[in-house]
């Protein structure tokens, strides 16, 4: 398994406003939505490409065009807030949602909605995921779109935790981790230290 970590300056930019508690919930999702950008951009530089005949107003040249846009898969529902960003690069790419709810007792995920589709034909995925914690919902999530006849599959996360990285190794689900940190560790209650806090409140409130 393949770990990109992006260090680029907007990416980290945006990612402290992503950490910080005085962030407010507007900044927090338009800098999730810009980060989002960067880290697709960085997870597709090996992206197929077509070759076309272009008339620019000076003239005719070579250009190319996207071909075989991957299968979008944001994690319900932290996710959501990716999937803007994503589709802004990938217009033309197909959209499953993975809706997982996390057991805080065990700390595994309860699925409540799969939309993935059951054949993928070896169509690429993008699962979308702003925490890497325990691991338990990427695995989740990436053992469905692996099931379901995908080819390349990369998880693109804003913050994971060492623990998270290394259950997606052992898995053997993922192929690419694309993330803006690898932060210090999970605490007790598997959170990311010091990670951002929980990335579905921060965008949409308090669950009910």
């Amino acid at each position: 398994m393949k770990v990109t970590v992006v260090t680029h300056p907007l990416v980290i930019d945006r990612l402290s406003l992503m950490r910080s508690r005085a962030t407010h919930r507007s900044e927090f999702r338009s800098s999730l939505h810009q980060l989002t950008s960067f880290l697709v951009y960085e997870a597709a530089r090996d992206q197929m490409i077509s070759p076309v005949d272009l008339d620019t107003p000076m003239g005719p040249t070579k250009g190319a065009r996207v071909v075989d846009s991957p299968i979008l898969v944001p994690v319900l529902r932290a996710g959501l807030g990716m999937l803007r960003a994503a589709v802004d690069l990938f217009p033309d790419a197909p959209t499953g949602f993975m809706g997982l709810r996390r057991d805080e007792q065990t700390l595994r995920p309860k699925a409540f909605m799969n939309s993935v589709p059951a054949d993928l034909g070896g169509r690429n995925a993008m699962i979308l995921d702003p925490m890497l914690a325990t691991g338990g919902s990427a695995i989740h999530t990436c053992e469905v779109v692996k099931a379901s006849a995908a080819g390349v599959v990369t998880l693109i996360c804003v913050v994971a935790a060492p623990e998270g990285i290394n259950a997606l190794q052992r898995a053997e689900t993922a192929d690419i981790v694309v993330t803006a940190a690898i932060d210090k560790s999970l605490d007790d209650a598997g959170f990311i230290l010091p990670g951002l806090g929980d990335a579905g409140d921060r965008q949409f409130g308090l669950n009910p």
